[in-house]
């Protein structure tokens, strides 16, 4: 299983909490984590994506959601399965959080309480095997992505655009859920005018029996059967 190494939370380029291990690679992955950011946010893009970088042995895996970006390095032995799953989970994490908070905070200002909670979740799904078989039961789902991984110096030497990744599950989630909306509707629809149809019937039924009754008893009153 590869490790996380370095995690951090952002509004646009603006970091909000951090972590990574002590000494040179985590140092470099700071940098070059606020170089992506930098240029996602250059970009003026702020559609939810999901995207993945190299650079030498590290990947670099970036997912922006509801106006925040979470973004992890791994080495490429952590495929990409877990690291998602792991920026999911802090996004959620985060937003339980600090919910709107986060949208005006001032740089850094989550990173003492929440660099704790980065460490935890980096050690969970870099070491606990639960961590991919809850990831691998979640997400067959999860796995229908359009991943390309770009090369970052190749990018940031000639100043190119960094290409997003397009996360198709987003959107396929999204179609279910409205499925299942219009599915639910259409039978509420079905229900009701089943029960107007009822009652209806029920009605003329009653009216039919009546207007026999009034027949056989001589008048609207049933005079000759109610005496």
């Amino acid at each position: 299983m590869g490790k996380i190494q370095y995690a951090v939370v952002a509004r646009g380029a603006a970091v909000l909490a951090e972590h990574g291990g002590a000494g040179g690679t985590a140092s470099n992955a700071g940098a070059v984590a606020r170089q992506i950011l930098e240029r996602l946010h250059a970009n003026g893009a702020n559609d939810d994506c999901h995207v993945s970088y190299t650079q030498g042995l590290y990947v670099f895996h970036v997912r922006r959601a509801d106006g925040l970006t979470t973004l992890c390095m791994t080495d490429d032995a952590a495929g990409r399965r877990i690291p998602f799953a792991f920026l999911e989970d802090i996004h959620g994490k985060f937003v339980k959080a600090y919910g709107r908070a986060a949208l005006t905070a001032l740089p850094y200002a989550m990173n003492e309480e929440f660099s704790r909670v980065l460490s935890k979740q980096m050690d969970y799904f870099s070491n606990d095997p639960n961590a991919d078989s809850i990831n691998r039961m979640k997400g067959e789902m999860d796995q229908v992505r359009s991943v390309m991984i770009d090369n970052i110096d190749k990018v940031l030497e000639r100043g190119d655009r960094l290409e997003l990744l397009v996360d198709k599950t987003a959107t396929m989630q999204g179609n279910t859920m409205r499925f299942k909306r219009q599915a639910r509707r259409f039978r509420n629809t079905v229900w009701w005018r089943n029960v107007k149809l009822t009652v209806a019937l029920i009605f003329i039924l009653l009216a039919i029996i009546y207007i026999v009754l009034a027949f056989m008893c001589h008048g609207f009153t049933l005079p000759s059967c109610v005496r």
